[in-house]
């Protein structure tokens, strides 16, 4: 779904926003106002990229960690190492290197699953976030086509909008 976003530092540049808008005929089911007082972003969709990275790492601990153990009980097994022997014996040396393993695995998840995302954020829809944060307004239209998004844009750009443009949701075209 593609949306036509414009930032207005305040509430009264928004709904004068809405209202250009809804005189010039655009669906009011297409419009949306977010920020305080109106829908909220998880309301409207944003996706919160902290969300979506903790996803994925769980998705990739799902397969790493235990690909992780048996690597490490294979490779314990190959090598024939001896290195916790005097301790845990011949099998519980294997067992350690599969836990290990699995802790490495655990690792590559997290790096390669999003943990970067966590620290930095990824997308459009962080910064969203953070402008609502500091009390701006997002003025959406929805489904909008290259045409009704070139006149929107046109209705809106006199207003001053602190920002404005097209957006599209993550995996849809």
């Amino acid at each position: 779904m593609s949306y036509l976003i414009a930032v207005f530092t305040d509430r009264i540049q928004a709904e004068e926003g809405y209202t250009v808008l809804e005189k010039a005929g655009f669906e009011l089911k297409r419009l949306a106002i977010v920020g305080k007082g109106y829908k909220t972003a998880d309301e409207f969709g944003l996706l919160d990229p902290r969300q979506q990275a903790w996803n994925q790492i769980r998705f990739m601990w799902f397969w790493t960690i235990p690909f992780g153990f048996a690597a490490g009980v294979t490779f314990s097994v190959i090598s024939g190492l001896e290195t916790f022997s005097p301790w845990a014996g011949a099998v519980g040396n294997h067992i350690v290197g599969g836990l290990l393993g699995a802790i490495a695995g655990g690792m590559g998840g997290l790096f390669v699953g999003g943990g970067t995302g966590l620290v930095v954020g990824s997308g459009d829809d962080l910064p969203y976030r953070n402008r609502l944060g500091a009390g701006m307004y997002l003025l959406a239209v929805r489904d909008c086509d290259p045409t009704e998004m070139r006149r929107a844009t046109e209705l809106l750009r006199p207003l001053n909008p602190d920002s404005m443009q097209g957006y599209t949701e993550p995996g849809r075209a």
